[in-house]
Formats: C-alpha cells, structure tokens, sequence
C-alpha cells in the first residue's frame, strides 16, 4: 500500500496533494548477470527480454551492492530503501558508481547473450531498481535514446565507447503488429516526427505501441516455445517461468509516481504485517458485489465495465492508521479508521443525523445494538431504550427515517473515486445491509474546477460557502456550478458566469411578477395560433428537461429551463403583441410561470419557493408534483408553421443586412402544391407519432392525390 515514511501512515487518496490515488502495480525484475552479482531491471513487459539489446544506467549517481535474500544486487540507492519496506533481507555489501558501470557487459538471462551497458540521463533511480533493460525495437524510449547516442560524439568519447560497437547495436524484432514494421518503435518515432528523447511526443508513441502489441501482437519464431502465442498470453507464461526457475523477482512500485503526502514527503509502497485489513478480495463477497453491480444503474452507462474490473481487482485494504484524525478502531483503539474506509455508508447515518443532534445524544449510547435496531431492524426498540436510556419513539422515529429514505435511489461522486471508495461503497452496503436495502444507482461526475483550475483543500483555491453566499447568493452560486456540469466533465466555477446569472435570476423573478399582474382583471380570449404554440413548445421543454434530470444532463436540463424557455417565451411575446399593444395570452403565461417555476426548482429552490407563494400556492413548491408531457397538447402542425414565419423572418432579414438596401417590396415564391401536399401528410403522421420513412414513402406514392398534383408539375414516377 502506499506509505508515507514521514507521517508513518498508509496513504489513500484522501491523504495526498492533489487527491491523488496511489497506483500500485507489480514489476517483473528480470536479473541480468554481472559477475557474480545481479543487474536486476524493473519492467511491465517480461515478454521483451527477447529483444534486449543493451543496458541503461544513469552515469552520475552512486549504485550500492546490496545483499538481498541470499544474492548480490546492484540498484540504485532509493530502491535499496525501497526493498527494505517491502519486506526483504537486505544487507548493505558496497557501493559503485555509475559511470564505473559503463561499457562493462551484462548476461541476458533468457538468451545467454552478453550485452553492454550503456549510459542514459533518463534513467531516474527512483523508479524501480534504477537499472533499465532496452528493448529498441518495440520501445521508443530505448529507440530514440540509442539513436541519440550513437549521434553524439562527445557522449561517446566521456565514456571511452567504441563508436563502432555502439552504432552496430540493432534493433531485434520479436512481436508481429499488423499495420506496422518489424520495429514498430521506429515506425511511430517517424510517423510523429520526433527528433530527440526529451520530446513530450515520446510518450504518446510508447502508449501507442505498448497498447497496440498488448491487444494485437503475436510473438515471434526468436522466443523460442512462446512463438505464435499473443503478447496478452505470452506476458504471463514468460512472467512465470522467469520467476519459476529463479531468472526473475518481483517488486511493487507506484505506476503514477511521483504522489506526494499531504506533508510533502514521496509516497513509497510498503508491505504491512501489523496492519488491520478490509478482504475485498475474498470469492463470495466479490460475486455478491457483481450482483449487486448488475442490478444498478450506472451513469454515464459505460463506467459500468469500469466498476466490474474495479470489483475484479480489488484485494485487501488497509483500513486503519496510528495518526491523523478520525474514528478510533472500536476492537483496537490504538489505530484509527482511515477516511476511505469511514465513509462507506454514511449515507446511512446522514438519515438519522439530524435526530442525534436534536436530542443531544450521549454517543456512548448508541452501541451496535441501537444501530441493529435502526439499519437493521432487530430487537425491540423499548427493550433497547430501556437498556441504553434512549426513548423508545425516538429510536423508532430514527427507524422511520432511515426506511423512509433506504434503499438510496442514488450516489453521486467524482470518476477518481470509482477504484476506491464508490467501489468499497458497493461492497460495504451489500455487507451490512439485506438486498433489499442495496443501493439502485451511481452517478460518476467530474471534479469541480475554479476558473479553470481543479478547486482542491491543497491547492487552497477554494472559496469558503460563506463567503460565496455573500458574493453570489445561494442560487446563482448553486446554478453557476450546475450550468458547467456534464457527466464525467469538470464543473468550471466562474465568477463571471455566477454574477450574469445572478442577474438573469433577478429578470426571471421581475417577469414573473409582471406576469401575475396581468392575469389581474384581464379578460380571458380564444387561444389563437401563437398560443397553441407556446403551450406546445412548453410540453416540449417539459420533456427535454425530465429526459434529462432522470439521467442526471443538469447542464441540459438548466439550458432547457432558463435558456431555451426563455427564448420560446420572448418569441411568444413579439408575435403576439395586439393593436393595443399588449402582448401574450395571461392563462397561457400563468400556465408557463407555474411550470417553469417547477422545472427550475431543483436549481434555484430558494427563488422558486419565493415565486409560487407570490403565486398563491398553498404548498411549497418543492413537494408539489414533478410536471409531466402531455403529448396530446403538442401541436406539431403549429409549430411547424411558427417555425416557417421565423426562418422566413430569418431570411429575409439576412438579406436585407446583406444588401444593404430598404426593399419596397419582398416577394416569396412558394413550393409546388403537391410537395405542400407532401408535407403536410408528413406532418399529421408525426403528429400521431406514426411517422416511418420507408412507409411514408410508400404511401406517398401510392396516394392518388399526391401522384395527380405529383404529374400536373412535370415530375414523373419511374
């Protein structure tokens, strides 16, 4: 797990700069002969050693010869340090330099072939054993490293190497990929057009190859009884073997180093033996953990794959600490629970919360038999009260609540949170809690960013509430954080944004007003044409934005709700404005308050409680009814026709700025009637939700009606 030496803890994501989470993953170190001493090299492809072809040490710093379970090993110093917390015997034997190690030769100890060492400044000896094997056929590191090499007369001639026999080092082909060279490395290295080893282009390249052999590469005749096999099946026979007949060791190390703790420290990786551990990896646990998965429902929908190999991987974590703050271990008081592993299900406190604060709870009171009684159902809550000192109604009441709002219909949290915590949360509830109880879904969001930036407790850019509540208001501030929201997309707070929307709030409130008065002694008419519009248009906002908040779109859903309603409704305003000058039918205005007064309401509560009790709502708006479609009063044929009038507007606007000329008159020629015909049919199909072009289509030229006006214009069926 990792570790900060400093701090003496274990590090999860919670612990370190940035919320980042440390990645651990397993090298093979394959040990390539030096004497009677070892040269191990760290790698994530055991399956290249084929390819070998020379080794990497980094020149300027002091390597010690350290004794490790028996051998003698040559790695940088850091990794000595390293090995000592992964639990290995290591005793200290020497020291060398790096440059002393040059032009020397190592033994591969697959192919018995002796190989040179050679000099690289990328080598860093905090990663690995600070020892590198290159493989430049199939990576492009060693590829263009060695090429660099060759070229520099002056790097050859510091180190005494025989230019000759370092420009006659070759690639060695060893992997078939379709589409690709025998050296693939060199092929990408072209392609992009990288130049140098410090080119940022290095690293798209080696992902490029190193997935692309992965999924579709096929091992060559020179490995021997691995030939044929592909690199996904080879990878692991070779792993084992290498490690089976002594060839090759293992060593964890963070895969996205350099992770910093909280204090400033590297985080390291450390094998624990006096430690308290959550099994996530035990069988029966696992395949509850994918029962659970499958009956949930995941957004966005594809991280669902993401959770299966997530609950695949998993193994034990630890789950306690000696410092820091947090709940003590209840069965070994000395360690105290670490955050990750605290906050599984406190969803299922936050039900009860606010009961234990209201009557000042003695939290010695509420052992595990008071939260049977709550989470769980069991036992008889007067027998417990009697027994803890708790009012029976109150553990009661605490039960209600609890069932009222369990199981959750929802846990919404951030993508770096899928291999960790929302993952534990699935595990952890399925653990405590019957199936029925078992949470329904997960909402994976980015992070929330401020102007720009990750807005994090380390980078100290963040505002506090109050403050923000000062500045912005609740609303805008809740809206401009919504509005930037997509899933799996950071959330861009801005000042900016928060303050115009601040400002379109107040005129959404001023409208709102304006519209209650004029429902005030005005005199009701017929709906005409525009009107019908508008409801028709609204029934569609009201769709739009349910579609999108029962699939948790909120950008989509506000852009709906403010934006695009607003417009409908200034539309509605222009073109129904009479010879007295008013404008828009008040019935259908107040329709459309009411409603949109419920639509935006999740987004700005406090203004929308405050705009339907100026309505004369009994209720609070936030416990009314959710609107629904009704399909039936949306008008396709009118809306249509108003969306005819706004093009032609449109258009004929377009030209006038493009001429530059004050028309005396405008002329419009219309379509054929039998495509007017056409259309019209197509429209009443939609309108009844009928409408399949490949029928369509058929009906069209089989009607009578449309083949006469069809042939009356010159077109011909053939």
């Amino acid at each position: 797990m990792g570790w900060c030496q400093n701090c003496g803890s274990p590090m999860g994501q919670h612990d370190t700069k940035g919320d980042v989470e440390p990645e651990i993953g397993e090298l093979t170190l394959i040990k390539f002969r030096f004497g009677d001493s070892y040269l191990p090299t760290g790698t994530l492809r055991p399956e290249t050693v084929f390819g070998v072809t020379n080794i990497w040490v980094r020149p300027d710093i002091e390597y010690v010869e350290i004794g490790v379970d028996g051998e003698t090993w040559i790695v940088s110093k850091e990794c000595a340090d390293k090995l000592v917390l992964l639990e290995r015997r290591v005793s200290a034997i020497g020291k060398i330099k790096g440059r002393d190690l040059i032009e020397r030769c190592a033994e591969n100890p697959v192919t018995g072939e002796r190989i040179p060492i050679l000099p690289a400044s990328f080598v860093d000896p905090r990663n690995a054993t600070g020892v590198v094997m290159s493989v430049p056929g199939h990576a492009p590191y060693d590829y263009i490293a060695l090429e660099d090499l060759k070229r520099d007369e002056l790097r050859l001639s510091e180190f005494d190497l025989k230019p000759e026999m370092v420009r006659g080092i070759k690639p060695i082909s060893l992997i078939s990929l379709e589409g690709y060279s025998e050296f693939p490395a060199m092929d990408v290295i072209l392609r992009l057009g990288i130049k140098g080893q410090r080119d940022v282009k290095v690293e798209e390249a080696t992902k490029e190859i190193y997935s692309q052999e992965f999924h579709s590469g096929r091992m060559k005749e020179n490995t021997g009884r691995y030939a044929g096999m592909t690199v996904q099946e080879a990878r692991e026979r070779i792993e084992g073997d290498l490690l089976r007949s002594g060839k090759a060791d293992v060593m964890y190390e963070l895969l996205n180093r350099p992770v910093y703790c909280r204090c400033g420290s590297e985080v390291v990786v450390k094998i624990f033996k006096d430690q308290w551990f959550i099994d996530y990896g035990n069988a029966e646990w696992k395949a509850l953990a994918h029962k659970c998965l499958d009956d949930m429902r995941i957004l966005p929908e594809d991280l669902k794959v993401e959770f299966r190999n997530v609950i695949d991987w998993l193994r034990e974590k630890a789950c306690a600490r000696k410092e820091g703050l947090g709940t003590k271990l209840p069965w070994d008081p000395e360690w105290i629970i670490e955050s990750l592993s605290d906050s599984v299900i406190y969803m299922g406190y936050y039900t009860i919360s606010r009961h234990i604060k209201e009557h000042n709870v003695d939290a010695g009171k509420l052992d595990g038999e008071v939260f049977d009684y709550i989470f769980l159902g069991t036992g008889d809550p007067d027998v417990i009260g009697a027994e803890k000192g708790l009012n029976p109604s109150l553990l009661r009441e605490m039960r209600g609540e609890f069932t009222y709002f369990y199981p959750l219909d929802s846990r919404n949290s951030g993508r770096d949170l899928v291999p960790n915590h929302l993952t534990y949360f699935i595990f952890n509830h399925i653990a405590i809690f019957p199936k029925k109880l078992w949470p329904r879904q997960i909402v994976v969001n980015g992070s929330v960013l401020m102007e720009g930036k990750k807005m994090s407790k380390s980078f100290g850019n963040i505002i506090p509430l109050r403050d923000a509540l000062r500045i912005y208001g609740a609303d805008p501030l809740r809206v401009a954080v919504l509005a930037t929201a997509e899933l799996l997309q950071d959330a861009d707070f801005s000042s900016t944004l928060a303050k115009a929307l601040g400002e379109r709030l107040e005129h959404f409130y001023s409208f709102s007003l304006q519209v209650m008065d004029m429902e005030k002694g005005a005199r009701e008419k017929p709906l005409a044409t525009i009107d019908l519009w508008m409801l028709s248009r609204l029934q569609q906002r009201v769709k739009a934005v349910t579609e999108a908040m029962e699939n948790m779109r909120l950008r989509e859903a506000i852009h709906n709700a403010l934006y695009m309603l607003d417009q409908d409704v200034q539309w509605y305003l222009r073109r129904s404005i009479s010879d007295e000058g008013s404008g828009g039918s008040p019935r259908v205005l107040k329709q459309m308050l009411e409603t949109r007064t419920l639509l935006f309401a999740p987004f700005a509560p406090h203004l929308c409680e405050e705009i339907w009790e100026r309505m004369g709502k009994p209720s609070f708006v936030s416990t009314s009814e959710w609107p629904s479609c009704d399909d039936s009063k949306i008008n396709i044929k009118v809306i249509e026709g108003e969306e005819l009038v706004k093009t032609l507007r449109d258009d004929v606007s377009n030209i006038i700025q493009a001429t530059k000329t004050t028309p005396k008159k405008i002329f419009f020629y219309m379509a054929s009637e039998w495509k007017w015909e056409v259309y019209m049919k197509t429209l009443d199909l939609a309108s009844r939700g009928q409408i399949k072009l490949g029928d369509l289509m058929k009906g069209l030229m089989v009607d009578p009606k449309c083949l006469g006006l069809c042939s009356k214009s010159g077109c011909r069926r053939e």
